[in-house]
């Protein structure tokens, strides 16, 4: 008995499905049938009910689910503890902007786990941060948008999906609703910073304007978020986007944050080297504000 076997016979019997079971374990659909089959041969018996119609459990393959889930549940758990016992006296970790009290829960979570180990921050533009991260200067990274030209010998595992928030001036008309539409902002200037910063967010909030029907009247880029939230305080005219985390960390009475009617969201992805051991417990502690799992796809 493999524990490939029980992983695929556990997703089956989850999805009572074998085509989205194959997706769940980026397996095609007939390997998994033919892992299925040889843990039905070894066991001597059938696990699966199977028509053209539908897939369900026979009686043995009820009584068998519980003990399947607790040796993956075993093996999760030796992982874990093998990564936590791999885990470098130091973990350096790239960070980005904007990630508010979560970072600090996912810090808590981690040290929780791996108390005998020192995270070190570091910042840096995104194309620093991943060049330190490929050539062993950084453990891991945060990073956000799709990766264009991102090295092959690195791998970006989703963890969550940034909101971002309009910010305007508190006193403009478009601050009494509850939410804006984006083509209503089309006559004030956009202030962003520049592109070379910060591409996926630019790409992301420059998009979405043209399909509201308009291309954003840039306004001077901004230096820092908060010297652009105080020029926007002054009541001039202009919008921003904030990330949402960031926004409810900081009270700035003259400006005012609201939803986007179509909602902006940039992904966010933890970069890992492919040749480095997958750091197991700081992904977990960055889903887990999210309700992944390890076990969810990479990319």
């Amino acid at each position: 008995m493999e524990l490939r076997q029980l992983r695929c016979f556990v997703a089956v019997a989850e999805e009572l499905h074998f085509g989205r079971a194959a997706e769940r374990l980026l397996l095609g659909q007939p390997a998994v049938s033919q892992q299925v089959k040889s843990l039905e041969r070894e066991l001597k018996v059938e696990l699966f009910d199977r028509s053209p119609r539908y897939v369900r459990l026979t009686p043995a393959g009820e009584r068998f689910l519980p003990a399947a889930r607790n040796v993956l549940t075993a093996e999760d758990a030796a992982r874990a503890l093998a990564a936590d016992l791999a885990a470098p006296a130091v973990l350096r970790l790239g960070t980005i902007t904007g990630l508010g009290e979560r970072l600090d829960l996912i810090l808590d979570t981690y040290q929780r786990r791996a108390p005998g180990v020192h995270v070190e921050l570091h910042a840096a533009p995104v194309r620093e941060r991943l060049a330190r991260l490929a050539d062993g200067r950084l453990d891991a990274a945060f990073v956000r948008g799709a990766i264009a030209e991102s090295s092959p010998e690195l791998r970006f595992l989703p963890i969550w999906q940034d909101e971002l928030l309009l910010a305007l001036p508190a006193r403009h008309p478009l601050a009494e609703r509850p939410e804006v539409d984006l083509a209503e902002l089309a006559d004030l200037p956009l202030r962003l910073t520049e592109r070379r910063n910060h591409p996926a967010l630019v790409d992301l909030v420059t998009d979405a304007c043209r399909q509201a029907g308009f291309r954003p009247v840039l306004g001077p880029a901004h230096s820092t978020l908060q010297d652009t939230l105080a020029a926007i305080g002054t009541g001039t005219p202009m919008w921003t986007v904030v990330y949402a985390a960031n926004a409810r960390m900081i009270n700035a009475r003259r400006v005012a944050f609201r939803p986007c009617r179509t909602p902006l969201a940039l992904p966010t992805s933890l970069a890992v080297r492919r040749s480095a051991p997958l750091p197991r417990l700081l992904v977990e502690a960055c889903r887990q504000t999210s309700g992944l799992t390890c076990d969810d796809q990479d990319s």
